[in-house]
């Protein structure tokens, strides 16, 4: 198992390219970045944290730009979208920023995915609430054609484009790995269908074992190998013996939350629980 961290980079936090060798120097494996292209005042959606929207989301860096500075300062971190609003990115555009910072970063892009809970946010990108989930598997399927073929056109309900040339290639083949992040029996479904692995969050009564059970039967069910998917969990708890269960059970990657503090508060909690990632680095 790998331990790599999970942080919202703001503009009034640590520098992200500071924060990326800080973690390579620590031992850490990877930095994954949420985003939210802006925060509507309105609001449809209730935050699914309950209470009031935190200030970070409406400061968020943009991913790509913000991973490409982090990968740019290390050798060796992977950089990840932790997750990506699939369905507010149009996939000719998305597929190659993609390709191009798995490119130049030696092929460290971890591509987690989601559809997203803000209806407001979706809505002032021209997609529907109720068509989230099937245009953001519609995205990555036409993004896997342009990443894999010379030639690549695709013909689905949301992403339509006869055949074009999209250089460059992801550095990884066929592509990036791609992680979808959520809970559900339709999470699973998705994941078994077009992704190469899960991002579940470690919410209260999360276990680990009976989490990759389910994700093997739903793999086992569609006649899909379970050793193709990878199990990366988000929000893992900074206590030695729950990474120790997690490695036991088969997990592949847990990520700890760093808060959006001050530049030398974070550079201190990362000497506080870098011990922990120094037994699987």
């Amino acid at each position: 198992m790998k331990v790599g961290v999970f942080y919202f980079p703001t503009d009034y936090g640590i520098n992200i390219a500071e924060l990326g060798k800080a973690l390579e120097d620590r031992g850490f494996d990877s930095l994954f970045v949420p985003e939210h292209t802006h925060i509507p005042l309105s609001r449809k959606s209730p935050f699914p944290g309950g209470g009031d929207l935190p200030k970070r989301y409406s400061h968020t860096h943009d991913p790509f730009v913000a991973l490409s500075f982090a990968a740019a300062a290390t050798k060796k971190l992977k950089v990840g979208t932790g997750i990506l609003l699939v369905p507010q990115h149009e996939p000719l555009a998305t597929a190659k920023s993609i390709a191009s910072l798995d490119q130049l970063s030696g092929g460290r892009f971890v591509f987690g995915i989601g559809a997203g809970w803000n209806e407001d946010e979706m809505n002032n990108h021209g997609v529907q609430y109720k068509d989230r989930f099937n245009q953001m598997g519609d995205y990555v399927l036409a993004m896997k054609a342009l990443w894999t073929k010379d030639e690549a056109g695709y013909h689905g309900k949301f992403a339509r484009f006869d055949p074009v040339w999209s250089w460059p290639k992801p550095h990884q083949r066929p592509h990036p790995p791609i992680i979808l992040g959520g809970e559900s029996d339709h999470t699973l479904r998705r994941i078994v269908d077009y992704c190469d692995g899960w991002l579940p969050r470690t919410r209260a009564g999360f276990d680990a074992r009976q989490s990759i059970e389910r994700l093997h039967k739903a793999a086992e069910k569609k006649g899909r190998d379970p050793k193709s998917l990878s199990v990366t969990v988000f929000g893992a708890p900074a206590k030695p013996e729950a990474l120790a269960d997690y490695a036991k059970a088969g997990i592949d990657s847990a990520l700890l939350a760093i808060n959006d503090d001050s530049r030398d508060d974070i550079l201190k909690y990362l000497d506080k629980i870098a011990p922990l990632a120094k037994p699987y680095s």
